[in-house]
């Protein structure tokens, strides 16, 4: 993985972190994201799985990520 795929996804593994023993309980502990769309996989159980600011967290970094990854596609 190159150095812009961690500054990006680093941010998911911080809400990872947050929220794993609620939201995430069925991953592994050491489990990480190393894709796009793993990450945005992720931050989908957490929203499903989450409270309300679980949800806004999730769901406000996945439209980030969303958004990154179609401007340098677009590129």
């Amino acid at each position: 993985m190159n150095e812009n795929a961690i500054t990006v996804l680093q941010p998911v593994n911080q809400l990872m972190d947050e929220y794993r023993s609620c939201c995430l309980w069925f991953l592994r502990e050491d489990y990480y994201p190393q894709t796009l769309d793993e990450a945005c996989r992720v931050l989908k159980s957490i929203e499903r799985h989450g409270d309300r600011a679980a949800f806004q967290k999730a769901a406000t970094l996945r439209q980030w990520l969303l958004q990154n990854s179609n401007a340098r596609s677009a590129a």
